[in-house]
């Protein structure tokens, strides 16, 4: 994301760069731009000194700016930014980050509408890990998922979760909404991992922990609005089938899931049914994070009708629709393509081509479709 922000900082006045809790947001605005003085409105005592004379403190910054790290607690400063960038008229003058997607940008739209660069910041990828030097077999990926400090610090992945998990339980949440009972909404983030990849139907899982429709489409907000979940809409038009129009839901952080599920080592995840499901939300997941680095529109759907024919992920480029099937498997075989196959029927000449995504070696083409290694999506996006 680095030449991405760079690129955004000589066009917009305040960059913004939101995104779940240590994915990475203070190091990379840091590192971009060290220059910078740095406030982490976190802290309760700089949030304080800002609180106190935004005007003043935002005057004696000159033209260089500044760094504002979680502005969500004082969304405010968000006004004050605005007038201070239409008076200097500066380029990259303030970054700003939060880990509240849904606070922030509200405050956003209304504050800095025209001014903003905006930025989606989610835990490594696999290709990131890989230029870091971190090459893991598909498994440990799964299990270890993307939080740096867990390879900074050499961390369990069981206790960063845990801890991630307690945190954001006892004190995010408490802050967004007014949960009554933490142990169930626990309980709904488990259920939620269980359906890592499948629809979402609020009213099922509604009815398994004895709750609304409404508590449940709430939680789920929140889920979202901080970058703990997203969903992946389905694409439909006129197919002339009865489309399946429910979204699909996947973590930001692969390894979240694992924990939220009980696996607790590599071995248990080699074994556990539920590791297609895993696979594909990385898959999802790294493909969603290229995208989001370069600063690009995440047109990403997946398709699903009633006779079950379905399409794991399909990329709207421009006019083009490409289609992918993901595998977790080392050996491919002739059915990997029947629904890419029925996909490219139905949808004529907007699908040129495809991929069939998995854990073997790329192999040769298959009519239409091609064959690559799930490490190797950055070169979807190349061709």
């Amino acid at each position: 994301m680095e030449p991405t922000l760079q690129g955004l900082a000589r066009n917009f006045p305040v960059i913004s760069i939101t995104g779940p809790r240590q994915s990475g947001k203070t190091t990379l605005s840091q590192r971009c731009f060290p220059q910078k003085p740095y406030f982490n409105l976190e802290d309760p005592s700089q949030r304080v000194q800002i609180m106190d004379d935004p005007k003043g403190l935002l005057a004696s910054l000159g033209d260089g700016g500044a760094i504002f790290d979680e502005v969500h607690h004082f969304p405010e400063l968000l006004s004050y930014l605005q007038v201070e960038t239409d008076q200097r008229q500066i380029k990259g003058q303030f970054i700003i980050t939060g880990s509240y997607n849904l606070a922030l940008m509200q405050s956003v739209t209304q504050s800095l509408a025209g001014r903003v660069g905006l930025l989606e910041l989610l835990p490594m990828s696999t290709q990131e890990l890989i230029r870091a030097g971190i090459d893991l077999p598909v498994d440990e990926a799964l299990y270890f998922g993307g939080l740096p400090r867990i390879f900074r610090d050499h961390i369990s992945p069981t206790l960063v979760y845990k801890n991630y998990v307690k945190t954001y339980l006892e004190r995010d949440m408490r802050n967004i909404i007014q949960v009554k009972d933490l142990t169930q909404f626990q309980r709904f983030m488990q259920l939620c991992a269980a359906r890592v990849g499948s629809e979402f139907v609020a009213a099922n899982l509604g009815n398994e922990l004895g709750i609304s429709y409404h508590t449940i489409q709430s939680w789920l907000s929140v889920l979202e609005a901080s970058y703990v979940v997203f969903r992946l809409q389905p694409y439909f038009e006129n197919f002339g089938k009865r489309i399946i129009k429910s979204p699909k839901l996947y973590f930001t952080d692969v390894g979240l899931v694992s924990y939220l599920l009980g696996l607790e080592t590599v071995e248990q995840v080699s074994r556990d049914p539920l590791k297609g499901g895993l696979f594909e939300n990385l898959v999802i997941l790294d493909f969603y994070k290229q995208l989001l680095n370069q600063g690009r529109e995440a047109r990403i759907y997946y398709f699903r009708d009633r006779s079950q024919n379905e399409v794991d992920l399909i990329w709207q480029s421009g006019r083009d629709l490409i289609p992918m099937e993901i595998k977790y498997g080392q050996t491919y075989r002739p059915e990997f393509i029947k629904n890419l196959n029925y996909f490219q029927q139905i949808a004529t000449e907007r699908v040129p081509y495809g991929y069939v995504i998995y854990t073997g070696d790329p192999g040769p083409q298959q009519g239409s479709w091609r064959l690559i290694h799930y490490q190797d999506l950055a070169k979807i996006i190349k061709e």
